[in-house]
């Protein structure tokens, strides 16, 4: 995980101060790339601890076209709860909750979940049904329609876009429109390579989890349309280290990356839709501990 370390060094010394929505402030840099070989090893950032589960439950989530808070908060998944959070104790029915009673009140209370644990039109809904089409569905049946008919090489359209301009302002109302907000897929003598195109990305708390992320959806669909994981590309556009991150990214550059670990897929599963948190088991991942920040919201 060279590339990540790099990619926090060059924010930290090129990048410039500049403020943000949050008022938090960043160190800020506009545009950058990283690749991962994934036949090298699962990009699992090992400098500071990576919370896998939260990581697959999240990507089951989207995949499924979910919106609402209720399935990670039962899962015990609380990376979405800060943004609901916010707008429930700027509510009249606030009632003084802490943001672990709220998650619970979520995962316990259906209907509870239905008012404040829906987040909007978020990615799980333009994933699934952009203005009516389900992109992931188009994508995976694409993908195998080309492979059929031997013009993989030819396939430049195998894009699934989760920045719905007449949908933003709702996404932003509940939580935040897509910070990553493009993906493509990219097939050549028969590997799978995904590049995803980030507009926004908290460098420090979101992009490992954005990495692994892209990586095992890049390993699922290969899998499922019979083909072998190629590269993962990360195209950033704003990459920023918030103000309040700056020590704990001192402190992860200081340790020593361990080898990658690999990411073992149930080979049984043959649709994207079937794949459930069972059926992911990461081997031999050691990491340094975890390091914690706060979410600027």
């Amino acid at each position: 995980m060279r590339q990540y370390l790099d990619l926090l060094e060059t924010i930290l010394e090129k990048g410039s101060e500049k403020g943000d929505r949050t008022g938090t402030g960043t160190i800020s840099r506009f545009g950058h790339q990283m690749r991962f070989d994934l036949s090298e090893g699962f990009p699992a950032v090992t400098t500071k601890k990576l919370h896998l589960k939260s990581i697959i439950h999240e990507l089951l989530w989207f995949l499924a076209g979910d919106t609402n808070l209720r399935y990670l908060a039962q899962n015990n998944v609380h990376i979405w709860d800060d943004w609901p959070y916010r707008r429930y104790k700027n509510s009249p029915d606030f009632q003084e909750e802490s943001i672990r009673e709220f998650s619970q009140k979520v995962a316990e209370d259906e209907k509870f979940a239905a008012v404040w644990g829906e987040l909007g039109p978020v990615y799980g809904k333009q994933w699934r049904d952009f203005s009516g089409i389900d992109q992931i569905k188009w994508v995976v049946d694409e993908i195998k329609y080309l492979r059929k008919n031997k013009e993989s090489p030819n396939g430049r359209r195998l894009i699934v876009s989760a920045w719905n301009p007449p949908e933003v302002e709702e996404m932003a109302k509940a939580g935040l429109p897509p910070c990553h907000t493009l993906f493509q897929f990219y097939v050549n003598n028969g590997k799978l390579s995904c590049q995803l195109y980030q507009r926004s990305a908290d460098v420090f708390l979101g992009v490992p989890f954005n990495i692994a992320s892209y990586a095992l959806l890049t390993m699922m669909i290969a899998q499922v349309t019979g083909l072998e994981a190629g590269d993962f590309v990360h195209t950033f556009g704003d990459v920023h280290i918030y103000s309040n991150h700056i020590e704990q990214v001192k402190l992860q550059l200081s340790r020593e990356p361990y080898p990658l670990p690999a990411m073992k897929i149930n080979p049984e599963v043959k649709s994207i839709f079937d794949f459930k948190f069972e059926d992911f088991e990461l081997v031999g991942y050691l990491s340094h501990p975890h390091i914690k920040g706060i979410v600027a919201v």
